[in-house]
């Protein structure tokens, strides 16, 4: 691990009523693929899906210095998961994907071989978990985290991903722009359990002083290569921003919003050639093969206001994006598509099936979207509503927002509720879609619920320390926690217990009934 003088331990601990374990898939004994087990006071459980890596075991203290353990069996002379899909093989990440997903391994070959997902596994990020992104599998959330030019630090930021990473992160993106990025990105990666992307023109545009026009293909060959080396395991290139783009973004009303759509944009203009991105993307589709690092395909012309959605800009970069995807899987390297932005809600599912027409069902990576322009400070929850509703079209994965959003560098309570709201969007999306086991744990906490199992609430919940928080700010003896209400209606309009009453008179009348062998008369239950 690198030298830093900066408190290198983040403290965190155990999620309540819950424990780590783990499971082997068939014929990989070697694996260890993470749950998170909630124990119920009924004497049941239920396992979770986990991407917290070690950091809810029973360890309060994480030394960040020692970075997580190497898992066992990665392979770096078979080429990328695309191609050993292609060739029929079912890798170990695969198999460990399946276990984690609760699929049958075959899906997850399938799916990979058609270009329909992505397990983004650099071979030299040893330390993550194996995941897959694809609309036949559960939607996925991504969190944005990164230092800038004028705030954070690097302890933050790996704070901000271990906790981002235990509130349900399943990759990260370090975006950092200022100081230290090939510093930050290396404590990071080397304590991530999930993948880690970035975007290599903020570092590149960093070796110029912030110049586009001094940026050039080597430097950026060079920025790609290091972070490959480094263990990235995707990679945001804004290769679709063409010269004939630029005139279409005029008119609108806020422009290119993307950092690197505007660096490259910016770049045509001043050397009145076509981008370096896109003039050399096979040389660096060669680049990523080498790595099993996946494209992340840059949406530089997302709209970046309401009313700026689906225009000209937007779908032409798209349809670059499908002819850039179709060069990279030639090259056997494994691509997703990234998505806006600001779109309302009756022009959301128009994005996913014009994505799915041009890119060959390439995996959807979109940024929310916002569905209206009108809440800063409530930007979490303008776009998990967007988000939602994207999802369940077919979008694979989700990039969060924070309530930060368009206002400043989020901290660690923003990224918590960024992930908390996207946790909420994707597993809505699964229960729409219908995907394996998604309603378990719905119907576990409503249970749960009807039969006042309070601290079974709690530890089924997304967030169970804000459950309990809240329920015990009125409520806070111990009793409480087995009473049959809660501050809401009191003991006496409790519509569950009322409920439980009811059923409880029906059982007796109908037993009195059975026993009597005549005919019994239910009384009227009032309140």
């Amino acid at each position: 691990m690198p030298d830093i003088s900066v408190d290198p331990s983040v403290t965190t601990g155990p999620i309540a009523d819950s424990t780590k374990i783990y499971r082997s898939p068939d014929g990989l004994p070697s694996a260890r693929v993470p749950f998170r087990r909630v124990n119920l006071t009924n004497g049941e459980h239920l396992d979770l899906y986990d991407t917290s890596g070690p950091y809810t075991d029973d360890s309060a203290v994480i030394d960040l210095t020692a970075g997580l353990p190497a898992r066992p069996g990665v392979v770096r002379d078979r080429g990328t998961q695309l191609q050993r899909a292609r060739a029929g093989e079912v890798t170990a990440e695969m198999a460990f994907i399946a276990e984690r997903e609760g699929v049958p391994v075959e899906l997850v070959r399938d799916e990979v071989a058609r270009g329909r997902a992505v397990i983004p596994a650099n071979h030299n990020h040893p330390e993550a978990e194996p995941m897959i992104i694809g609309k036949a599998f559960a939607v996925k959330i991504n969190a944005n985290i990164g230092n800038s030019a004028v705030s954070s630090s690097v302890a933050e930021e790996v704070d901000k991903m271990v906790w981002a990473t235990r509130w349900g992160a399943d990759t990260i993106m370090d975006l950092s722009t200022g100081r230290d990025i090939h510093l930050t990105r290396e404590w990071i990666l080397r304590n991530s359990p999930v993948p880690v992307g970035t975007v290599p023109l903020y570092q590149t545009l960093e070796k110029t002083n912030g110049d586009p026009a001094e940026l050039t293909w080597e430097l950026y060959r060079d920025t790609v290569i290091e972070q490959c080396e480094q263990g990235v395991d995707y990679m945001t290139v804004h290769a679709g921003v063409l010269m004939r783009h630029i005139p279409l973004t005029v008119d609108r009303v806020t422009g290119i919003v993307s950092r690197g759509g505007s660096i490259m944009a910016a770049w045509c203009l001043a050397h009145h050639q076509e981008s370096f991105l896109y003039t050399n993307f096979e040389e660096l589709c060669d680049i990523l093969a080498r790595y099993d690092v996946t494209f992340s395909l840059g949406d530089g012309l997302r709209p970046g206001s309401i009313a700026d959605a689906n225009d000209a800009a937007q779908f032409a970069e798209l349809e670059t994006l499908g002819e850039l995807t179709k060069i990279a899987k030639s090259r056997g390297v494994q691509v997703m598509i990234e998505g806006p932005g600001h779109v309302p809600m009756h022009k959301i599912v128009e994005n996913v099936r014009l994505e799915e027409e041009l890119c060959e069902e390439a995996p959807f990576y979109t940024l929310g979207p916002l569905a209206t322009d009108i809440a800063p400070g409530y930007d979490h929850i303008t776009s998990a509503i967007g988000a939602a509703i994207i999802a369940q079209a077919g979008t694979a994965m989700l990039c969060y927002v924070t309530p930060k959003e368009h206002l400043g560098l989020p901290n660690r309570k923003d990224v918590k509720d960024g992930v908390i709201a996207y946790k909420i969007a994707a597993h809505s999306a699964d229960l729409a879609k219908g995907h394996p086991h998604a309603q378990l744990r719905d119907d576990a906490l409503s249970h749960a619920r009807f039969e006042f199992r309070w601290q079974d609430q709690f530890a089924l919940s997304l967030d169970p320390d804000t459950a309990r928080e809240f329920h015990d700010e009125t409520l806070p003896a111990a009793p409480a926690k087995t009473a049959h209400f809660c501050s809401m209606c009191g003991p006496k309009f409790c519509s569950m217990r009322i409920t439980q009453d009811v059923r409880d008179a029906m059982a007796d009348k109908s037993r009195e009934f059975t026993e009597a062998g005549g005919r019994v008369y239910l009384p009227v239950v009032t309140t």
